[in-house]
């Protein structure tokens, strides 16, 4: 076939070997560089002609962008939220948007769990004093942390990811919560769980975890007062998205003892900036949003953009789209 005659698509940012061979002899591919914030003035030379985009969530897409991108077809974002998107803007131009759900279910659930046990255990500051000569010697008081078993877990969204840590979580003999804005009593049954308010979640809960989309309801939800309500000795874990959370609450929560530790795979903004006052913070565990850091659960999520990219492009309806009101129209 010849190359001219296929359909242009801008990859934003570079992936690894192997990851878009769906998309060979499918269509023409512009990359972008592994690292760029943003398209490169090469990539934005080439949106008048581009009938596809392949987005990564570090990438805006906004109405600027799609004004410049006028035979645009689809929009695939290789993630599973897409708040990065402007969905208001691609469902009035009749462009459907692609995410990659599911496939990260397991990759999030386990990062959630590891860096709830790290924050609980004290692990990052106790092989920091390790390190650095102030382990003297075992002492019955040395870096003492939480119990997982019988702790209270509260779980702010029970979807695939929230639901995934529950099943982990009744491993270590943990007592669960959680609150939802969809009713799932089956899922009360399934995790031996109790569907609560999220304020009595808050203020039972010795460990809360955070798994909701990002969205204008969910635009820091965790404020002062939410955090002042909480125990004094529970743990705050967000794997979802930095904006869930107030940054300046958090910090006067943690310097403040509101409560006792934080452990955060997102922030706002990202990256955060090494002065901000929460790397300053010994109570607060960060890690630069790895959730779905797995060779194998990364792949497939580029596969499955892939799989978005290539049905909107042929106007078929995508397998994982994030705005199914664009065909109703």
């Amino acid at each position: 076939m010849n190359k001219s005659a296929l359909p242009l698509v801008i990859v934003s940012h570079a992936l690894p070997d192997g990851w878009l061979d769906l998309l060979q002899d499918k269509c023409q591919l512009v990359i972008g560089p592994e690292e760029s914030e943003g398209l490169t003035p090469e990539l934005e030379n080439w949106l008048p002609e581009t009938q596809g985009l392949f987005s990564l969530l570090t990438l805006k897409v906004d109405d600027k962008l799609l004004s410049r991108a006028p035979n645009l077809k689809v929009v695939s974002n290789m993630a599973v939220g897409f708040d990065n998107v402007d969905i208001n803007s691609c469902t009035k131009r009749g462009l459907p948007v692609g995410h990659t759900p599911g496939v990260l279910t397991d990759g999030t659930a386990d990062l959630t769990m590891a860096i709830m046990l790290a924050a609980a255990r004290r692990i990052t500051e106790a092989s920091q004093d390790a390190r650095q000569g102030r382990w003297k010697t075992w002492s019955p008081t040395g870096w003492l942390g939480m119990d997982f078993r019988d702790a209270t877990l509260g779980i702010v969204g029970m979807g695939q990811i929230g639901s995934g840590v529950a099943e982990r979580a009744l491993g270590f003999g943990m007592k669960i919560r959680f609150t939802d804005s969809n009713l799932k009593h089956d899922l009360a049954d399934r995790f031996k769980a109790k569907q609560v308010p999220l304020e009595t979640l808050l203020k039972s809960s010795d460990i809360v975890t955070l798994h909701v989309p990002l969205t204008a309801e969910t635009h820091h939800l965790i404020n002062e007062e939410r955090l002042k309500s909480m125990k004094s000795n529970a743990l705050l874990v967000n794997t979802s998205r930095g904006l869930i959370v107030d940054n300046n609450a958090l910090v006067s929560a943690l310097e403040n003892k509101w409560i006792a530790a934080a452990a955060l795979d997102v922030t706002d903004p990202e990256p955060l900036p090494t002065d901000h006052p929460l790397f300053g913070l010994s109570n607060c565990l960060i890690v630069p949003h790895i959730g779905s850091a797995t060779w194998n659960t990364r792949r497939k999520m580029a596969e499955r953009a892939c799989e978005n990219l290539i049905a909107g492009l042929h106007e078929q309806r995508l397998p994982y789209c994030a705005n199914p009101e664009v065909y109703n129209a």
